[in-house]
């Protein structure tokens, strides 16, 4: 049997934790930052859990993550 392939796009976006967790990098952090405050821009940093339905969904994209 072949080996299943990973999809790229959510391997390059997406993370899974040992204990299964989904994290991904959240948006808004790339430009327009002078109207953003430091707190929101240091909170913007952080690596977020995605939500269980959506982690099922990313899961089958990434069948060695």
């Amino acid at each position: 049997m072949p080996k299943m392939k990973t999809r790229r796009s959510a391997k390059k976006r997406y993370k899974v934790t040992g204990s299964g967790k989904v994290m991904y990098k959240k948006q808004g952090l790339r430009h327009i930052l002078t109207k953003k405050t430091t707190k929101r821009k240091r909170n913007l940093r952080k690596l977020a859990v995605l939500s269980d339905r959506e982690a099922r969904k990313v899961k089958v994209m990434l069948p060695y993550g």
